[in-house]
C-alpha cells in the first residue's frame, strides 16, 4: 500500500484526486488544504509520496516543500498550474528536493482528468520508488533540531522567551575540564560538520 498525501487548496482538485487514487487499490490517501495542514498530517500519516500545489493560502507549496525536506524528507511531486517545464517555480522546487513537477491542465481540470490522470499516476508511482538521500540537507536539519532542543532549555532557565545564546569564551590551554568524544560511521561526516561547524576553536 502506498500512502499519498494530496495537498491542494481547491476542493474540486482534492475530490478529483481522491476519485483518481481510489480507483487504484494500491493507494491510501490523505488530504490537506495548505502547507500548514500538510505539515500537521506529515508526521501522523507518514506518506510515501506527497503531491503539492504551489499557490495556496497560509503556507504556499514551495515553503511547505522546504519544510518537508527538513522535517521528514519524502518524495514530492509538484502539481500546479505554475509548474510548467522550465518555469522558475519548477526550477526552485527541484532545487529544494522535489522529485518531479507536473503542470495542471489548462481550462476545466475535471474535463481533462481522463488524459491528465494516467500521467499523474505514473509520476506518483515513479516518485514512490525515489530514494531521498538520508544526508539531504542534513546540516540544516541538525541545526534546526539542535535549535529546537536548546530553545526550551534556555527559556526554562531564564523564565522568558529564549534569546540567542552567545558563544562561550575561549578556554585557555590546559584548563579543559573534560573531553567530549563523538564517533560516527560512514554516513556521519555531514552530521559532524553540522555539529562541529558552529563551535568556536
Amino acid at each position: 500500500m502506498t500512502r499519498v498525501l494530496v495537498v491542494d487548496d481547491s476542493a474540486l482538485v482534492r475530490r478529483l484526486m481522491a476519485k483518481l487514487l481510489a480507483n487504484e487499490a494500491e493507494f491510501e490517501t490523505a488530504f490537506a488544504r495548505n502547507g500548514v495542514e500538510a505539515l500537521e498530517v506529515l508526521s501522523s500519516f507518514e506518506p510515501d509520496v506527497v503531491t503539492l500545489d504551489v499557490n495556496m493560502p497560509d503556507m504556499d507549496g514551495l515553503a511547505c516543500l522546504d519544510r518537508i525536506m527538513l522535517q521528514r524528507p519524502t518524495p514530492v511531486v509538484m502539481v500546479s498550474s505554475l509548474t510548467a517545464e522550465g518555469a522558475s517555480q519548477s526550477v526552485e522546487a527541484l532545487a529544494l528536493g522535489a522529485v518531479d513537477v507536473v503542470q495542471k491542465p489548462d481550462g476545466s481540470i475535471s474535463l481533462a482528468m481522463e488524459t491528465f490522470g494516467p500521467s499523474l499516476l505514473e509520476k506518483i508511482r515513479a516518485a514512490r520508488g525515489a530514494r531521498i538521500r538520508r544526508t539531504h540537507r542534513l546540516t540544516e536539519r541538525v541545526r534546526r533540531l539542535t535549535a529546537a532542543v536548546a530553545a526550551p532549555r534556555e527559556s526554562h532557565r531564564t523564565g522568558h522567551r529564549a534569546a540567542t545564546i552567545p558563544p562561550p569564551e575561549p578556554v585557555p590551554g590546559g584548563a579543559l575540564d573534560g573531553v567530549v568524544l563523538v564517533g560516527c560511521s560512514t554516513g556521519g561526516p555531514p552530521a559532524l560538520d553540522a555539529l562541529l561547524g558552529p563551535l568556536p576553536e
